[in-house]
């Protein structure tokens, strides 16, 4: 799992998701004139490129951007499937708006709030980031989010939370996949708490140039940059505070082979494959593989974070 974005990046530097929009009208205007005639058969492939690869700080990798169609139709998404064709399918059944989410435990400002009045009550400004990320092969995907930690210090949490707890939805019926006993439902996820707030965890709210579409965790994913993808919770409608640590799904699921932390760290071996090399979505089994960065790439900007912990048996 590889994301690459800004820690300490001035908020100037990362592309607001409407002047992102303006550039690609215009792109896409001059793309319609003799101008770019200049460049001979502008593919779609090329053109994508074109809209995607936009800089958005020190810490974005000159990578290729995957394929709007690989990443929308891949996807790790077990309420409604364990094949990662199906939730592209499946998930059109989601209803997304209107939206609530239940804020309880350590915190002063507590209850059920909609999602809009969360967005546009508290002026959450959404950015362009441009990060790599896993579900389960690399990509490269243009998200458009916020920082998690504006939208969770507006519930005031005190000084009592140490951990905060996200939940999906849980609707059997829209979600065939919560009828199995693949996990314990709903999908339950953890930060520590100086975890959710550093500037490189974000809530993704869309991708590319449009809003999140269902099967990649519509209408609210969670994107932390230096942990493996089963920390992406989608479709969140609860977030609690707490003082002790929660019980994420996939630790419950499988204790030895997922741990709460979740940091990519190559030197850590999953009990049934290598984490040393990865390889990007849109390749096949021939696709050379890269190695895979301890933290993601950003031990300068997270490591602190685990100075006295042993990331061999705190994984």
């Amino acid at each position: 799992m590889i994301i690459k974005t800004q820690s300490d990046i001035p908020s100037s530097e990362i592309t607001n998701v409407e002047v992102f929009k303006n550039r690609r009208k215009i792109i896409k205007a001059a793309l319609a004139t003799p101008v770019l005639g200049l460049i001979p058969n502008v593919s779609k492939a090329e053109e994508k490129k074109i809209f995607t690869d936009i800089p958005v700080g020190p810490y974005s990798q000159a990578l290729e951007t995957t394929d709007f169609e690989d990443v929308s139709s891949y996807n790790n998404y077990y309420e409604f499937s364990t094949d990662k064709e199906y939730p592209k399918i499946l998930a059109k059944n989601l209803i997304t708006n209107p939206w609530n989410i239940t804020v309880e435990g350590e915190a002063e400002k507590t209850g059920v709030f909609q999602l809009e009045d969360i967005l546009k009550k508290n002026s959450l400004e959404e950015r362009i980031y441009r990060f790599r990320c896993v579900e389960a092969w690399a990509m490269v995907v243009p998200w458009i989010g916020f920082p998690l930690a504006e939208m969770l210090q507006q519930f005031k949490p005190t000084s009592k939370a140490k951990f905060v707890e996200f939940t999906t939805l849980h609707d059997s019926e829209v979600m065939p996949g919560q009828q199995t006993k693949t996990l314990q439902w709903p999908y339950i996820e953890g930060l520590r708490i100086d975890e959710a707030m550093n500037p490189l965890s974000f809530i993704a709210t869309g991708m590319y140039d449009d809003v999140l579409p269902n099967q990649n965790g519509a209408p609210l994913r969670l994107v932390v940059p230096w942990k493996y993808g089963f920390k992406s919770i989608k479709a969140i409608v609860k977030i609690r505070f707490l003082e002790t640590i929660p019980a994420s799904s996939w630790n419950l699921s499988a204790p030895s082979e997922y741990g709460f932390y979740a940091n990519v760290n190559p030197n850590v071996p999953h009990p049934r494959w290598s984490q040393k090399r990865e390889r990007m979505l849109g390749g096949n089994i021939f696709t050379p593989k890269r190695d895979t960065e301890i933290f993601n790439g950003y031990a300068e900007q997270v490591a602190s974070l685990y100075n006295d912990m042993d990331l061999t048996k705190e994984f």
